[in-house]
C-alpha cells in the first residue's frame, strides 16, 4: 500500500499535474529567471502545506506535480504560487529588464489534472518533456 499523508482526521494522497505559462510566453526573460524559480516554487508550496514532487521549467512553460492537502483547493494553491512568485520576481529581478510586466508575470490560466495511479507515467512525462519538444520541433522542420 502507498504511503499516505495525514492531517488530524484525514489520510490523503492528492497529487496534481499542473502546467502554466509566463504572460505572452516571454521566452527571453523567462529563460534567464527560470533557474531561480524552482527554489521559489518549493518555498511557496511549503507555506500552503503542499509539496512539489516533480517539476521541470521549460523555456516557455512550467510543469509540476504537486501534492496538495484536501483542506486547500487546487486553484487556491496554484494562484498563491503564481501570485507570490510574480511579486518575488518583480522585487528581486524586475529592475534588470525594461519590458518586465510587474506583478503580472504569469498568464491568467493553468492546466491541472489529477495524477491518480499513473504517478510514474506523469513523472516520466515531466522529466522527458523538453527532449520531446525538441524532437517534435525537428520533425516539423521537414514539413
Amino acid at each position: 500500500m502507498d504511503k499516505y499523508e495525514s492531517l488530524n482526521h484525514t489520510a490523503w494522497e492528492c497529487k496534481y499535474h499542473v502546467v502554466f505559462i509566463p504572460k505572452c510566453r516571454r521566452r527571453t526573460l523567462y529563460s534567464e529567471l527560470r533557474q531561480y524559480l524552482g527554489e521559489v516554487f518549493r518555498g511557496l508550496a511549503q507555506q500552503k502545506e503542499s509539496r512539489i514532487e516533480e517539476g521541470h521549467l521549460m523555456p516557455d512553460h512550467v510543469h509540476m506535480m504537486i501534492a496538495i492537502p484536501p483542506k486547500y483547493a487546487v486553484s487556491q494553491v496554484v494562484g498563491f504560487i503564481k501570485g507570490k512568485s510574480a511579486i518575488h520576481l518583480a522585487r528581486v529581478y524586475g529592475e534588470r529588464k525594461r519590458n518586465f510586466v510587474g506583478q503580472h508575470f504569469w498568464a491568467r490560466g493553468y492546466f491541472v489534472s489529477t495524477v491518480g495511479r499513473d504517478e510514474a507515467v506523469i513523472r516520466d512525462y515531466i522529466r522527458r518533456q523538453e527532449v520531446e519538444d525538441k524532437r517534435l520541433d525537428q520533425m516539423n522542420l521537414w514539413r
